[in-house]
C-alpha cells in the first residue's frame, strides 16, 4: 500500500492547519498572537482553545490529557488524566476546560531540584506552552508545558531555553535596527540536531545487565573486527534495520517531526537520523520525542536502541550535531553569507558575535556538553576534543585574516568540479570543506557543534548558545548606536574584535597531538572531564551573563549544578555496582571454572606420568591464575572504594572521587575482565561478547 506523507504528516499533531479550521476566527487571531509575539492568552480564550483541543483529540481515539514537560533527569514526564466528568445518573461526560489546559499541578518533590525544594515542599506547576503544538501519543493528548516550583524557580529545561530565545530576540532585532532593518519584528534561532543511536538484538542486549542498568558495556574484548574496514558507514542497511527505520519514520511524520535524511554510521550497528531545521524550542521537543520513539519501536522489531555516548569502548561513539542558525522573520538567516561574504556588512557583524561569544564562554559550552556518558566520548574517534574552537574553513578564514590585516580580499567565486569522467556532471565546489573534528564549525549559513552526546537533551547547549550570543549582540548595539559615523565604527568594531579573538579560529586538526599543545599557548581551556568543567557553571561570569539575561537566577544556577554533580556520582555509582555485581556473580565463577579445569589437566598428567607436560599448559595455567588473583583484587579495591564514597557527604568532593578514584579502580577491574575474556572458552564466558552484540542484527 502506498504511503500518502502530506496526509500522514502531522496528523497527530494540534497544528496551525488543525487550529484554524476548528477555532473561531477571533480566538484564532488571538491564539497566533500569543505564538508570534509571545502576548498573554486570557482564559476565555483558553477556554475555547481547550474544548476544540478536547474534540479533536477525542476524535482521533484519545481518552486522556497529560501536561508533557521535561524536568532536570534528562527526559520526560507525564501525569495523565481523563476527560471524564461525572454527570446525573451515573453518567460521565468528556470535557477539558481551559484552566485544566494552562496549569497543572504535578508533584514537584520528587524530581531533581538541587535544593530549591525540600522532599515536604511537594507543590509544583506546569505552563502551557502555546508555541510548541499539542499532540497525540498512545491515546493521550500531550501538552508541551514548562515546569516550575511553588515559589516560581525553573524546575524543566524548556523555561529557561524560551528565557534564552527572548533575549536572543530582543538582541539580535537591536543590531537589525542599525541596518535599516525595521521590518524585522521577530529574530529566532533554529536546530537541526542529527541524532546518533545503536541498534542490537534484544534478547543480546537482555544478557548483558550492564547495558540494561548503565546504557554502556563495563566491560568487553575488542572483537576481530570492529570498524577498521569502513564498510559500514554509508552502506546497504539491513532488512530488520530498514523495518524499523520505515516505521520509526511514519511514527515520527505523525507527530509532525521533520526526519530527513537515515543512514548506517560507521560503528557497526550504528545509524544516524537527521531532521529539518526547526525553531530550538520545538527541535528541543521533537528531539526528546524521537529518542523515545527510537526505544520503543526498536523493542518492537525485537531490537534494543543504545542511545550512550560511548556504549561500546574502541569504536565510535555516538553524537548529536547541533546545527544552530539565527533568522528572522521575514526569512533572512542572519548566518549566510551571500556570494560576497567579505562585503556584506551585516553578515560580519553577526559572524563576529559569535566567534567572540564562543572565545569569551567557552567553558559555558563545554559545560553545557558535560556528562559521565560524553567523558567517554570526547576527543576520542570521530568526536570532536574538550577544547572549544571554531572552524571557519578556507573561505572565511581568509575574510578574517583579510580583515585583520587591512588588505583586500577578492571572494571566490562558485567553481564546477570536472571528475574526469566525460559522462559525470559538472559539479557546483563549495567554497570550503567540512573539518569532522572541530567541536563548533562553520557549515555554510549555520554553525554546527559537534560536543553533544547522543543522550543528552539539546536545550542546555542552546541556551547557552542563545545567551552568550545575545550578550555579545549587547554590547555591539551599546556601542553602534552611539555612533556618530556607523559605518566607520562597524568597521572598527569587526576589525577589533575579529583580532581579539583570533586564539578561539582553528582549522586544523583537532584530534592532532600537537593541537592540545597550540591551545594551551593561545590560552584556551580544555576541561577534559565533567567534574572539572562543571564548576564554570557557577563561576562570577556565568552568574553575571545569565542573570543579566534573566535565563537563570543565581539560585537557578546553583541548583543545576547540584543537580549535575549529584548525576554524575549516581551515574558512576550505578555503573560500579553493577561491574561489581557481574564480577562477582558470573565473571569470577566463569575464571576459577576455566583455571580449575587447567589445573585439573596438569595434576592428571602428573599423576599418571603418562603424558609429558608442555609449557603451553603450564603458561596457560599461570596466567589464568595471575588474572584470578589480580581480579580478586582489583575486585575488592573497588569495593572498598564504593563503600568508602558512601561517607563523603560534599557534593563536590563526591564527584571528584567518583572521578579520581571509583572510575580508575573501574578501570582497572575492567583490564583484567577483558583479559579473561580472551583466554576463557566462549562456553564458559557468562556474556555475550562484542561482537556478537555489534553484529547480533542480522
Amino acid at each position: 500500500m502506498t504511503m500518502n506523507v502530506p496526509e500522514l504528516f502531522g496528523c497527530k499533531v494540534f497544528n496551525d492547519a488543525v487550529m484554524k479550521e476548528r477555532l473561531p476566527k477571533d480566538t484564532y487571531k488571538a491564539l497566533k498572537k500569543t505564538i508570534d509575539e509571545g502576548t498573554h492568552l486570557q482564559l476565555d480564550v483558553a477556554n475555547v482553545v481547550a474544548h476544540a483541543m478536547k474534540d479533536w483529540a477525542t476524535e482521533q481515539g484519545a481518552t486522556h490529557f497529560t501536561h508533557w514537560f521535561q524536568p532536570m533527569t534528562g527526559i520526560t514526564a507525564e501525569k495523565h488524566d481523563s476527560f471524564i466528568s461525572p454527570e446525573a445518573g451515573g453518567k460521565v461526560i468528556m470535557s477539558f476546560s481551559g484552566k485544566e489546559l494552562v496549569k497543572g499541578e504535578p508533584d514537584a518533590s520528587s524530581f531533581p531540584s538541587g535544593g530549591l525544594r525540600a522532599t515536604f515542599e511537594a507543590r509544583g506547576y506546569t505552563a502551557w506552552d502555546p508555541t510548541s503544538y499539542a499532540f497525540i501519543k498512545d491515546d493521550t493528548l500531550c501538552i508541551p508545558t514548562a515546569f516550575c516550583s511553588y515559589s516560581g524557580e525553573a524546575l524543566d529545561k524548556k523555561t529557561p531555553l524560551l528565557r534564552s530565545m527572548q533575549t536572543l530576540d530582543k538582541s539580535a532585532v537591536r543590531v537589525l535596527k542599525l541596518f535599516g532593518n525595521n521590518d524585522v519584528k521577530r529574530v529566532i534561532t533554529t536546530v537541526g540536531p542529527e541524532q546518533e543511536y545503536f541498534l542490537v538484538d534484544q534478547e543480546v542486549y537482555n544478557k548483558r545487565p550492564d547495558l540494561i542498568y548503565t546504557g554502556r558495556t563495563l566491560f568487553g574484548a575488542k572483537p576481530p573486527k570492529g570498524q577498521e574496514l569502513e564498510d559500514h558507514y554509508f552502506g546497504t542497511i539491513k532488512a530488520r534495520v530498514s523495518a524499523y527505520m520505515k516505521e520509526l519514520d511514519e511514527e515520527l511524520w505523525k507527530l509532525g517531526i521533520l526526519a530527513k535524511t537515515k543512514h548506517n554510521e560507521v560503528a557497526p550497528a550504528q545509524h544516524e537520523l537527521a531532521p529539518i531545521f526547526s525553531t530550538t524550542n520545538i527541535a528541543t521537543d521533537h528531539n526528546q520525542l524521537t529518542m523515545e520513539l527510537m526505544k520503543t519501536i526498536a523493542a518492537r522489531h525485537g531490537m534494543a536502541c543504545l542511545l550512550h555516548e560511548k556504549p561500546f569502548a574502541g569504536v565510535n561513539g555516538s553524537g548529536k550535531h547541533n546545527n544552530w542558525s539565527i533568522s528572522t522573520d521575514t526569512g533572512m538567516n542572519l548566518l549566510e553569507p551571500g556570494d560576497t561574504p567579505s562585503r556584506n556588512a551585516q553578515f560580519l557583524l553577526f559572524l563576529t558575535a559569535v566567534i567572540k561569544a564562543v572565545d569569551d564562554y567557552q567553558e559555558l559550552l563545554r559545560v553545557s556538553v558535560a556528562s559521565a556518558g560524553n567523558d567517554h566520548r570526547l576527543g576520542a574517534n570521530e568526536a570532536p576534543p574538550a577544547i572549544i574552537s571554531v572552524f571557519l574553513g578556507d573561505e572565511l578564514e581568509g575574510v578574517v585574516e583579510s580583515i585583520v590585516n587591512g588588505t583586500d580580499y577578492h571572494d571566490k567565486e562558485k567553481k564546477l568540479m570536472s571528475i574526469g569522467a566525460t559522462v559525470l556532471p559538472h559539479i557546483p565546489q563549495d567554497t570550503t570543506d567540512r573539518n569532522r573534528t572541530s567541536p563548533f564549525a562553520f557549515t555554510g549559513n549555520k554553525f554546527e557543534f559537534r560536543s553533544l552526546g547522543s543522550s543528552a537533551s539539546i536545550s542546555g547547549p542552546n541556551i547557552v548558545l542563545n545567551t552568550i550570543v545575545a550578550e555579545v549582540l549587547d554590547q555591539f548595539a551599546d556601542e553602534l548606536e552611539k555612533a556618530s559615523d556607523f559605518d566607520k565604527s562597524l568597521n572598527e568594531l569587526v576589525r577589533r574584535e575579529l583580532t581579539a579573538h583570533q586564539r578561539i579560529i582553528f582549522n586544523g586538526n583537532g584530534y592532532a597531538g600537537e593541537w592540545v599543545a597550540e591551545a594551551e599557548k593561545r590560552g584556551l581551556s580544555n576541561l577534559k572531564s565533567t567534574v572539572d568543567a562543571l564548576p564554570a557553571f557557577i563561576s562570577e561570569k556565568a552568574i553575571d551573563v545569565f542573570t543579566k539575561h534573566e535565563v537563570f537566577s543565581k539560585t537557578e544556577l546553583h541548583s543545576r549544578y547540584e543537580i549535575m554533580l549529584e548525576n554524575y556520582s549516581k551515574v558512576i555509582n550505578i555503573e560500579a555496582l553493577t561491574l561489581i555485581s557481574m564480577v562477582k556473580k558470573d565473571i569470577m565463577a566463569a575464571a576459577c571454572c576455566y583455571e580449575y579445569k587447567l589445573a585439573k589437566t596438569l595434576n592428571e598428567k602428573k599423576a599418571t606420568g603418562l603424558l609429558p607436560i608442555n609449557k603451553v599448559e603450564e603458561n596457560q595455567f599461570k596466567n589464568a591464575d595471575k588474572l584470578v588473583d589480580s581480579l580478586a583484587d582489583k575486585l575488592e579495591k573497588l569495593e572498598s572504594a564504593v563503600e568508602k564514597a558512601s561517607e563523603i557527604e560534599d557534593v563536590c568532593e563526591l564527584a571528584k572521587y567518583h572521578r579520581e578514584v571509583i572510575f580508575e579502580d573501574m578501570n582497572a577491574l575492567r583490564e583484567v575482565v577483558d583479559a579473561l575474556e580472551v583466554i576463557v572458552p566462549s562456553k564458559l564466558w557468562p556474556y555475550p561478547t562484542y561482537g556478537e552484540i555489534l553484529y547480533s542484527v542480522k
